[in-house]
């Protein structure tokens, strides 16, 4: 993937960076793999706002992704590589010998043409899905499942991998891209190679009104509001928090604070904490 600059032709243009969008191969979704996506817009269900800053954008429709890769030993062949509203990854379209269809978040490097396959004893190529057990230590893996079955949940992010750095007994020792070193259990799915669409990271907003496109509604902080909308409201002119540690808008210690749960039942699964 490429990164399109713009010169500050308006202030909108003049940080903006999109994307050239050079991998994408249709602009017509697979219509069968297609659902509906009503969004809350950070509304509970009885109307009560639980989640700021969300509301707006354009209306986007939910692409089924095949997570689980559980067609086993059936091989898919890439039909078509194309843009998905709802991730910042690329996703692709595989069209099985069987005739069905499904799509499969985007690995890296791979064309339209090439052939992917899921199974315990499939080679190890960028695509394939294998459990953990299957894979050599030091190989990138992405849509790595935590439950057995339960389908992919950890590293689907665009230009994401994990590494897989040791094995013993039941369990396997991964490096998750937020530099967490955690175990997962050897009967887990993953699927080899780096996720692609790598230069996502690195695109500039450039212009406030593009958030709204995408459903984030401005947030304001609480420096300038009244005491009785913030704690950290008041005082005259642009005064500070007057506070020893920066507080959330009901009080709690915000930026930088751990807030998980100390007695979570996966802690035991963590080796390393993430940075």
């Amino acid at each position: 993937m490429a990164i399109r600059l713009y010169k500050a032709y308006t202030p909108g243009t003049r940080n903006r960076t999109v994307s050239t969008f050079g991998e994408i191969t249709t602009k017509k979704p697979e219509k069968s793999l297609l659902r509906k996506n009503h969004r809350h817009k950070g509304h509970n269900n009885k109307g009560i706002i639980t989640s700021r800053h969300r509301g707006g954008g354009h209306k986007k429709k939910y692409r089924v992704i095949d997570f689980k890769r559980n067609k086993l030993n059936i091989e898919g062949q890439i039909a078509s590589i194309e843009y998905d509203p709802n991730r910042n990854a690329r996703i692709a379209l595989l069209h099985y010998t069987d005739g069905e269809k499904r799509y499969i978040l985007h690995p890296r490097t791979l064309q339209i043409g090439h052939s992917v396959i899921s199974g315990p004893t499939v080679p190890i190529e960028v695509g394939n899905s294998l459990p953990l057990s299957s894979i050599p230590l030091g190989t990138a893996v992405h849509n790595i499942e935590i439950k057995p079955g339960k389908g992919g949940q950890i590293v689907r992010a665009a230009g994401t991998y994990a590494q897989i750095v040791a094995k013993e007994g039941n369990f396997i020792t991964l490096k998750l891209p937020s530099s967490e070193v955690r175990v997962i259990r050897k009967e887990c799915y993953a699927t080899v190679g780096q996720i692609g669409n790598i230069d996502a990271s690195n695109i500039s907003i450039g212009k406030a009104g593009r958030n709204r496109w995408l459903g984030k509604k401005p947030r304001v902080r609480g420096v300038v509001m009244n005491p009785v909308d913030h704690p950290h409201g008041g005082g005259e002119g642009r005064s500070p928090i007057g506070r020893p540690h920066p507080v959330t808008p009901w009080g709690k210690p915000a930026l930088g604070i751990k807030t998980r749960n100390k007695r979570k039942y996966s802690s035991r699964y963590i080796l390393r904490r993430r940075k």
